[in-house]
């Protein structure tokens, strides 16, 4: 069969099943562009800004577990998908990104828009530190070698983003081609963990008083899930998860004392700094999960003994020293180790030690916390009461997208999140302007369920030109926009670390008074049904109107944002540091550092 390179793209990501090609096209990829028409098996996607095309492509995956192209022109283009394409790269989130570049028998005359002062055709050193693999063919005949390592690297192993930057010559022609299935160039089958290894770990869980078991992504990745509960219930040991790991264990549990870390809980920061013995699986000890390594705020290891199954064997022993490090798959690994104690011991009957008594005792304690906070008739609505509105209105298996700031941070907190793949967030990157797209991906993916994205302000107007995308395509995701004039999280962090008095650059203002336009219109003039409230008890009838459209809505919720009501307590620590010249909080600050291990 004789295909050109854009047909050999096309004819790969259909036998990879890959149902969507998102992007913009431009002058760099009109052979790749072409070679879509008429083609049914792939759907090409616009979207308004590159960016939003790799964050839709990202929450798509993170609930079908199907990855998808993206497309980009040369240049800018291409630059516009590095936020997105780092945001996948921390979170191990597989997409295939595909930039268009010069021919190569033009690379390096600085034609319209190249990058090659320092090396010809030079965009791919962009990727370098935030892509999983990057390749850019100098012939037509390399691409298909090519396009199946790309799916091999991205889909094995650590996931993550991968780069084919395509000359625009290598699109056009053509070449012979045989096309190969997947499962000939790509190896199937979960890592496995070392036997020893498991009855290592397998003993000293068996051995401990207060186990504590701690769920990252990885969980949720390997679809870890059911292992996980099998595991928590025999120890009678209690999970305590991290942003990318929430939902993973079902947080109704008894057993579940939700997160631990700066953003985490009361519950879950007490029982990890207590543990005799914590098993972690699929999670890399980040800063914000660890109160930034300050002993025993979050973590006291050692003198807690801990065990680290992970897949990348580079993350085992990074920040804490390990007493068993397994590589495997969270499922292989969290499966061989049912059955190890299985075999030799008996489960535990937890419901009757001290030890469950404590647990109950520590989530009684921080979910009368949340309810106060829930509780609150203040208008201009808190956002803790918009959350609680929020989690009493949707199904039980609804989506739920957050970005960054303290939306993220308090529906992280405060919600309780009952099954795998229901919150979707940015996790160690972050990225603000991720909720908008991410809500169309998860959307497109689930069309069936409740998809809601959850978002501030300045975060919304960051990819709001989305909500055409929205429009264009009938996608009816449904996003909340707690509108406090401002990169709020930033300023409350101002407030907390520097002194109220020491805010600066973080609020929308006019002079001394908040300004901010009528998202609510905004969104009207997209052609999304919208409206705009402030009270508590609009909130759920703004959502029933808002599903009940049946196309995509916005909520534009007016929320407190006097501090401290504007966000809600903090727990643990984070280490943000404070200039010499504050005296006593740069002093209070280096008795606190000196804590970290």
């Amino acid at each position: 069969m004789k295909l050109t390179g854009g047909q050999i793209v096309v004819e790969t990501l259909v036998r990879e099943r890959v149902p969507y090609i998102v992007g913009i096209p431009g002058h760099g990829t009109l052979g790749l562009s072409d070679a879509l028409i008429g083609q049914e098996r792939v759907r090409a996607l616009q979207v308004r800004h590159e960016q939003a095309a790799v964050h839709l492509a990202d929450g798509y995956y993170r609930v079908s577990g199907t990855p998808l192209a993206v497309f980009t022109s040369i240049g800018p283009g291409a630059m516009n998908t590095v936020i997105g394409v780092a945001s996948c790269y921390v979170d191990s989130i597989p997409v295939l990104v595909l930039t268009g570049n010069s021919h190569t028998h033009m690379a390096g005359r600085g034609v319209l828009q190249e990058i090659e002062r320092k090396r010809d055709a030079d965009s791919l050193a962009v990727f370098e530190p935030i892509a999983k693999r990057t390749w850019r063919p100098t012939g037509v005949g390399r691409l298909p070698r090519i396009l199946q390592r790309a799916f091999a690297e991205m889909l094995t192993g650590r996931r993550g983003p991968v780069v084919v930057d395509l000359p625009m010559d290598v699109q056009c022609d053509s070449t012979e081609v045989e096309p190969a299935t997947p499962h000939t160039y790509r190896p199937t089958g979960p890592v496995l963990p070392d036997p020893g290894l498991i009855a290592s770990a397998g003993a000293l869980l068996d051995g401990a008083k207060r186990p504590v078991i701690v769920a990252g992504g990885g969980v949720i990745a390997a679809r870890a899930w059911d292992e996980l509960r099998a595991l928590a219930e025999f120890l009678g040991a209690p999970v305590v998860t991290t942003m990318m790991g929430k939902g993973a264990f079902p947080e109704d549990h008894p057993l579940s004392l939700f997160h631990g870390g700066s953003k985490g809980t009361t519950c879950g920061n007490a029982i990890t700094a207590q543990a005799d013995v914590l098993l972690a699986v699929g999670m890399r000890f980040a800063d914000e999960t660890t109160s930034s390594y300050r002993h025993g705020v979050t973590y006291a290891i050692p003198p807690t003994r801990l065990i680290h199954l992970d897949l990348d064997p580079t993350e085992i022993g990074k920040n804490y020293p390990v007493e068993v490090g397994i590589v495997a798959d969270a499922r292989a690994g969290l499966a061989a180790l049912v059955e190890w104690l299985g075999e030799d011991s008996r489960p535990r009957r937890y419901h009757h030690s001290k030890y469950f008594e404590l647990i109950q005792l520590l989530r009684e304690d921080w979910l009368a916390q949340v309810r106060e906070l829930a509780e609150s008739e203040h208008t201009p609505v808190t956002i803790s009461r918009l959350v609680a509105e929020l989690r009493a209105f949707l199904d039980r298996d609804a989506i739920v997208v957050t970005s960054s700031g303290n939306t993220q941070a308090q529906w992280f907190q405060e919600a309780m999140v009952y099954e795998p793949k229901t919150n979707l967030s940015t996790g160690g990157f972050s990225t603000m302007g991720w909720t908008v797209p991410a809500a169309l991906g998860a959307k497109l993916a689930a069309p069936e369920r409740q998809v809601v994205g959850l978002v501030g302000d300045g975060d919304f107007l960051m990819t709001a030109q989305e909500l055409a995308t929205a429009v264009q395509y009938d996608i009816p995701a449904v996003y909340v926009v707690a509108n406090n004039v401002g990169w709020i999280a930033i300023r409350d962090l101002q407030a907390a670390v520097y002194g109220e008095e020491r805010s600066v650059g973080a609020e929308f203002l006019k002079g001394r008074a908040p300004i901010t336009p009528d998202l609510a219109a905004l969104a009207r003039a997209f052609g999304c049904h919208a409206e705009r409230i402030s009270a508590p008890d609009e909130v759920r009838p703004a959502l029933e109107r808002a599903f009940a459209a049946g196309g995509p809505a916005v909520v534009e919720v007016l929320v407190e944002r006097t501090y401290p009501l504007s966000g809600s307590p903090a727990v643990g620590w984070w280490d943000v540091p404070v200039p010499e010249y504050m005296g006593e909080r740069r002093e209070r600050y280096e008795c606190e550092r000196a804590e970290e291990r």
